[in-house]
């Protein structure tokens, strides 16, 4: 069942895949009719789920799930994969590869791999102060406050110099 993502619970389940690149607008509009049949009749053996989704910065897609009123199921969660990889098919973008790494540069979402970004960090082009994107929270209440963290404030800080 598709609902409003800010009526979702807080504690609601959420997953966040983060693009190589920005959709176009032609692209946007697919993904999001795309997402919407699949959020309607997304089910967890058998019973209903009650979700929704936002896309942020034209790059992000971010899955949500009220486990209030039905908990996901490995099924469920292999559909939504499924679902992004036939995004990454059509439109030749990466959303399911968890070794990049996103950051701010000032306007600027910048997708690299994970041995780029250490090598950033090595050389101070990635400091503490960094805007990151702290894709690994699970949770609906921590987009606000530790999803867009510098990197001080995020696992990222392990690649940090000191």
């Amino acid at each position: 069942m598709l609902v409003n993502f800010e009526s979702l619970a807080d504690s609601s389940k959420i997953w966040i895949y983060q693009s190589n690149r920005g959709f176009s607008d032609k692209e946007l509009d697919i993904i999001c009719s795309k997402i919407e049949s699949f959020i309607a009749e997304w089910k967890r053996h058998g019973d209903g789920l009650k979700a929704s989704y936002q896309i942020k910065y034209n790059q992000f897609i971010i899955l949500a799930v009220d486990e209030d009123y039905n908990e996901v199921s490995g099924c469920s969660i292999d559909s939504s994969i499924n679902l992004m990889k036939q995004f990454e098919r059509a439109f030749d973008i990466d959303l399911t590869n968890k070794l990049n790494v996103s950051f701010r540069d000032n306007d600027n979402i910048n997708i690299i791999s994970l041995p780029d970004f250490q090598n950033f960090a090595k050389q101070n082009k990635i400091t503490s102060n960094t805007v990151v994107f702290n894709n690994m929270i699970s949770m609906k209440a921590d987009l606000a406050e530790n999803w867009e963290v510098t990197a001080d404030k995020s696992w990222h800080k392990r690649f940090l110099v000191n």
